[in-house]
């Protein structure tokens, strides 16, 4: 229970002003209460029984306008209501997110199919249904104290009548919500599994029939069906305890108010009086009292599961990348940084081949730029190196260990893969920069005056001291939309060179960027410790490279820049664009 009302718990004394602007406009939502019953009395006694109907008249005036000006509380209760319900929301989304996120890096791609329902439907049953709560709660609690403060006013005799029945079915009612709760939740799963069963039987039907197996998946059906049909069962048991919690707080004090009456009238309690006191229960008392417990037991129990599937403890982090140990070496030279044997991949199914029987070395510490003309299969070879795509035949290593054979966390630390469209997200600059070393966000593993010297190393290096000062500083919060393409860029950029993964692959990450920026980043991330594979799109970057790989669709050629100029012709081709558009 701590667990599940936690978020709820944190988001109510986080919104102190909030909830203090509600409770004003629920005072007057009190005065309205007190005055519908009080005023009723009044014309009698002192109106209509008194033989003075102006006067009766004048009370009763005096209740509709009471009632009339409860427009503007409702209007300034709903004004307050968002700033609760859309934060506890944001709340949950952001759960669901790193709920997701962690359980594909934990346990792999498709590892948890609810995320989905949990980002979109289930978090908006959970605003609604707390709304529902705040809404009636607040109702009950300040119409309640309206109306026995109403009550009191009249005779104090009516507590007597009035309280409690009203204590009691609370009670009861209070009792019932975990149980309530829990029935709820059994109808929930129950529910679920009446849905995967049916996509199952449906994607197999064809494979049961030919089986022969129809009973069987029958009586498995039939199972998750009577379960379910228990679970609901159980549920409607526990909304007649509801309804038996209503009749006995709201209905039960009406039926002692009448059978109270002589007495009442006994003790000098007024004609006026019984019926004001009759007021406040049926119009204030009742009504708010069958609204909270309809909300509660069914969008409290709602809300209540809900959370408990929001809340469930994460599942533990992978164990931050570690610098990889290499794999064994050839004999008589180190391990290659990235190695393709006899690759071939294609764009789908059937298509012809991008990369086709491609053999392929890049050693520690080399920096190969790639080039070919647009759609040849530049992106699909880093993709295939960075391990993100399974080519059709051939093996892919990086540091003598198969990718195929890498999970999400190996492969972040073996290699740092930079698209064309650079992502930054909201947060300062400095985070952004240190996102791909998560050691540095743990005390324990690194200390903050060795993270500040890496980051005023990676400014420098890549010339970001303009970018720094623009925005206000490395610990000014990003807005990622105020960015330009080149400046988002650069913060990848700045990303990659902190990065401690051995091998660089830069998709075109720089092609926003001017020739001097360039020139300035790919020789930071070359100076790097590391292996650097760049996508080249100048002749400028191909020239800093020591080695160049041409990608023309058949074979793929590569060498220095005097070598291809001698021995492909695609490359001369290359150049001389390169050169007539000023590369």
């Amino acid at each position: 229970m701590r667990r599940v009302t936690s978020p709820v718990r944190s988001l109510l004394l986080r919104r102190g002003g909030v909830l203090a602007r509600l409770a004003a406009w629920s005072l007057a939502e009190s005065a309205q209460t007190f005055l519908g019953g009080y005023c009723v009395a009044r014309s009698l006694d002192d109106g209509f029984m008194r033989g003075s109907p102006r006067t009766g008249l004048l009370w009763l005036v005096g209740a509709a306008v009471a009632i009339v000006l409860g427009a503007p509380v409702v209007r300034g209760v709903f004004a307050q209501l968002p700033h609760l319900t859309e934060t506890l929301r944001d709340h949950l989304v952001r759960e669901s997110v790193v709920r997701a996120l962690r359980a594909a890096t934990t346990a792999g791609p498709g590892a948890d199919a609810t995320a989905v329902s949990r980002l979109t439907s289930q978090t908006e049953i959970a605003r609604d249904s707390f709304a529902g709560l705040v809404l009636a709660t607040r109702s009950f609690v300040f119409v309640a104290a309206g109306a026995l403060v109403g009550l009191l006013s009249l005779a104090p005799q009516f507590l007597l009548v009035v309280l409690p029945p009203l204590v009691l079915g609370c009670a009861v009612f209070t009792a019932s919500l975990r149980p309530m709760a829990r029935a709820q939740h059994r109808y929930l799963d129950a529910d679920e599994v009446v849905g995967r069963r049916a996509e199952i039987t449906r994607d197999a039907l064809r494979d049961t029939v030919a089986l022969g197996t129809q009973e069987a998946t029958a009586a498995v059906n039939r199972r998750a069906v009577d379960e379910a049909a228990a679970a609901q069962r159980a549920l409607a048991r526990w909304a007649s305890v509801r309804t038996l919690s209503v009749a006995t707080a709201g209905q039960l004090p009406v039926f002692l108010l009448l059978a109270a009456t002589p007495w009442l009238l006994r003790q000098g309690v007024t004609a006026g009086a019984v019926v004001g006191a009759l007021t406040y229960v049926l119009q204030s008392l009742l009504p708010a009292l069958h609204t909270l417990m309809t909300v509660l037991g069914a969008a409290g129990a709602r809300l209540y599961v809900i959370l408990d599937r929001l809340t469930r403890p994460l599942p533990a982090p992978p164990a931050p990348p570690s610098a990889p140990a290499p794999g064994p070496a050839r004999a008589g030279r180190s391990t290659a940084a990235l190695e393709l044997h006899r690759v071939r991949a294609a764009y789908g199914p059937g298509a012809r081949p991008v990369l086709d029987d491609l053999e392929l070395a890049v050693e520690q510490g080399e920096h190969l730029a790639v080039v070919g003309p647009s759609g040849i299969g530049k992106s699909t070879l880093l993709h295939v190196a960075a391990g993100l795509l399974t080519p059709e035949q051939g093996e892919v290593r990086l540091l003598g260990r198969a990718a195929r054979s890498c999970g999400p966390p190996e492969l972040a630390a073996l290699r740092v893969l930079l698209p064309q469209e650079a992502y930054v997200f909201t947060g300062t600059l400095r985070d952004n920069l240190l996102y791909l070393r998560p050691e540095t966000g743990r005390p324990e593993t690194g200390r903050p005056e060795t993270r500040r010297s890496d980051v005023d190393r990676a400014v420098d290096a890549l010339a970001l001291g303009p970018l720094v000062d623009r925005v206000g500083g490395l610990d000014r919060t990003l807005t990622p939309d105020a960015l330009s393409l080149g400046e988002r860029q650069l913060v990848a950029l700045g990303r990659a060179y902190l990065a401690p993964a051995p091998l660089l692959l830069l998709d075109e990450a720089t092609c926003h960027l001017d020739p001097v920026a360039e020139a300035k980043a790919e020789h930071a991330l070359s100076a790097r410790p590391g292996t650097l594979v760049v996508v080249a799109h100048r002749l400028s970057s191909a020239l800093r490279a020591d080695r160049i790989l041409v990608v023309d669709g058949t074979r793929a050629q590569y060498g220095t820049h005097a070598e291809l100029l001698v021995r492909s012709a695609l490359y001369r081709d290359l150049t001389g664009h390169w050169g007539g558009v000023g590369g």
